[in-house]
């Protein structure tokens, strides 16, 4: 998927556990693994508004958007 989820590096960077994080967002740790993992297909906008505000940044330091790699020989998107 080209949209990388980047929680882990702001987590570092305010030496935050995924545990303090998820209790303060208001959802459960299992819930911010999926997101933190990549593997959510949708984000609500409360919950992002909410991570941004525990974690004190904007939403592009959060999510990010990374071209697919394209197979060379037919120009297709590569499966990943």
């Amino acid at each position: 998927m080209p949209i990388i989820v980047d929680i882990d590096v702001m987590l570092a960077r305010r030496k935050m556990s995924v545990g303090e994080l998820a209790e303060r967002v208001g959802i459960t740790p299992a819930n911010l693994a999926v997101l933190k993992n990549g593997r959510a297909k949708a984000v609500r906008f409360a919950t992002l508004a909410a991570l941004c505000e525990a974690l004190e940044c904007q939403p592009g330091d959060l999510l990010r958007w990374e071209a697919a790699e394209t197979d060379v020989s037919d120009g297709r998107a590569a499966a990943s």
